[in-house]
């Protein structure tokens, strides 16, 4: 008898303990930043660097434009800092997430607090994968507050407003996106929507952190491929 109720009561704290090392293990596997990152993280050439309650905010000259960026899933936000830094310096401030656990999806609605925090004319949300596709969701039931949404290697889930300036990227050497379910979605989206395909791109090189599992090898680097969809957005903003 006194057997079976020490058995009762250690099989609750041997299954606490494993979901306890489970939880830890999985909260500090991600994908790290990539050093060289620290450079778009300084206050330099005009963009002012900040570190928030938020994340990261990429103030440049725009008073107009300003896009809420989500990252892609156990990405390290700070990864994405190239890309936010030359949109700001290209006349697109950039409020970079830092949601928990790097799941875009703990933190959809984070981009209320800034909306009303700042003044920008054009607020724009957008991200990278499971990032874009969470923004994606925002957008779909605020519609009356934005002016777009930008998706980086990325699909909407649910119908976006006809009046959403909504811009797709993605790279031709991309085996992570599920492109079945992107060219599936596309009905979600404007047919006025910007779509343009970076050639020798791949999914993991709009940001710092390496070759996601899965991905195809990119023949262009990531320096080469964050310019073009600087270039891209810019374009289709302006």
């Amino acid at each position: 008898m006194q057997k079976n109720k020490k058995l009762k009561w250690l099989i609750p704290v041997a299954i606490l303990l494993v979901l306890t090392v489970t939880y830890f293990v999985y909260k500090n596997f991600y994908y790290h930043a990539d050093p060289c990152v620290e450079a778009s993280l300084i206050t330099h050439d005009g963009v002012t660097v900040s570190k928030t309650d938020y994340g990261w905010y990429f103030d440049g000259a725009s008073t107009g434009n300003a896009l809420i960026f989500y990252c892609g899933a156990k990405v390290e936000e700070t990864a994405y800092s190239p890309l936010c830094y030359e949109l700001a310096k290209e006349g697109i401030d950039v409020f970079l997430l830092k949601i928990p656990f790097r799941l875009a999806f703990f933190g959809i609605n984070k981009a209320d607090s800034i909306i009303s925090r700042y003044n920008y004319d054009n607020w724009y949300v957008g991200g990278h994968s499971l990032g874009g596709a969470m923004a994606a969701s925002y957008a779909s039931s605020h519609s009356n507050e934005l002016a777009g949404v930008i998706l980086l290697a990325a699909y909407s889930p649910t119908k976006l407003d006809d009046g959403l300036n909504t811009i797709l990227i993605y790279g031709t050497n991309d085996t992570v996106l599920n492109h079945s379910r992107y060219s599936s979605c596309l009905a979600n989206t404007p047919d006025t929507r910007t779509e343009h395909i970076i050639s020798g791109g791949n999914h993991s090189g709009f940001a710092f952190y390496g070759n996601q599992s899965g991905d195809g090898t990119a023949t262009i680097s990531a320096d080469e491929q964050i310019s073009e969809t600087v270039r891209v957005i810019v374009s289709a903003i302006d």
